[in-house]
Order: structure tokens, then C-alpha cells, then sequence
């Protein structure tokens, strides 16, 4: 596989993670560029091991792989986008900003950042079959994450003010509609 399309690849597994970020982002009392690398520190480094863990699995039984990442995908995500529609609707706009959390907890960016990484764990087991150097592209999956959910914090952070309560309740809609994206791809393509 060549730089260019290492790159695009790259770029293509990191937009879930950047439309989950930019959820994450609206949903914080305007987070600092200091959470906004955190997340995007979570997200690169959960993104890059998948597609290893991916290509390691794909050594040993990638038709189960295969068979069930979308569902797991799709759970995780229809999940968590439903709690966070949930918590959306429970508040109202005059609720004030100290009840707005700053900060997301690590466990649900890890929780968020496995979701939308297993379609790289998939692409990781695509990649056991063909001759790539799976380091290097790890990496490059790795950092395009980083890069775009840093980036996906930075621009939550815009929306949600604007958008107030019900920013929680888009992005958990977003969340619900990767897993389905997820789901339908497979289905259908």
C-alpha cells in the first residue's frame, strides 16, 4: 500500500471518531484545547491499536471478526448515543452552565473511542492478508484520529452553545447514527 493510500485510509477511519468528538465537544461547558487533546489523545491511541489487534485477529480467524464487529459497533453506539439522548431531554435550556460538565470522564471516552474504532479493527483484519506494513499504517490511523477528534472537540465546543441542551441529545443522535451507518455498510456493501 502506498503513502497516498495509507493517508486516505487514515483519514476515512478517523471520521467517526471526528463526529463523535464534535458531539463530545457540544456537550461540554466550553471545553479547554487541553480536553480536547485529551479526547483526541484517547481516540488516536484506541484507533490505532484496533486495526493491530485487527491484524492479529485476522492471523488467526477473520470470518468471526468479520461476522460480528458491526453489531458489537452498533451496540456500543446505539447505547451510548441513547444515554446521551436521554440526559438531553432530562435538563432544559435554563439549566446553568455549572451543571454543564467541563470534562468527560475516561471511561466513556474509552467506551466511545472502542465503538467507533472496530471498523478499523475490521480494516486491520483486511489488511492481514494483503502485504502493508501494519505498524506504520496503525500509526497513520493513529495520528489522522488524533488530529481530526482534537479537531471534533474544538468544533463542539462552538456548537454546543448554540445549541445548549439539546446538543447532548445531536450528539447521541450522531453516535446512533454511525452504529447504523456501520450496520448498513455492511448490509449493503
Amino acid at each position: 500500500m502506498n503513502l497516498t493510500a495509507t493517508i486516505l485510509l487514515a483519514l476515512g477511519m478517523s471520521m467517526d471518531a471526528f463526529a463523535a468528538s464534535i458531539g463530545k465537544g457540544a456537550t461540554l461547558h466550553k471545553p479547554k484545547f487541553s480536553e480536547a487533546l485529551r479526547t483526541g489523545l484517547i481516540f488516536g491511541i484506541i484507533e490505532m491499536l484496533t486495526p493491530l489487534i485487527g491484524w492479529g485477529l485476522g492471523m488467526l480467524a477473520s470470518q468471526f471478526v468479520m461476522e460480528w464487529s458491526h453489531w458489537v459497533a452498533f451496540v456500543l453506539l446505539v447505547f451510548l448515543g441513547g444515554r446521551m439522548v436521554l440526559e438531553g431531554f432530562r435538563g432544559t435550556d435554563d439549566d446553568n452552565d455549572a451543571e454543564t460538565p467541563r470534562r468527560h470522564g475516561f471511561w466513556l471516552l474509552v467506551t466511545t473511542a472502542i465503538a467507533t474504532s472496530l471498523d478499523a479493527m475490521a480494516v486491520g483484519v483486511g489488511l492481514a492478508f494483503l502485504q502493508v506494513n501494519i505498524l506504520a499504517t496503525a500509526f497513520a490511523i493513529g495520528c489522522a484520529t488524533f488530529l481530526m477528534s482534537t479537531l471534533g472537540m474544538m468544533v463542539g465546543r462552538f456548537i454546543g452553545p448554540l445549541l445548549g441542551k439539546r446538543a447532548e441529545i445531536l450528539g447521541g443522535i450522531v453516535l446512533i447514527a454511525i452504529g447504523a451507518q456501520i450496520l448498513y455498510a455492511h448490509y449493503m456493501g
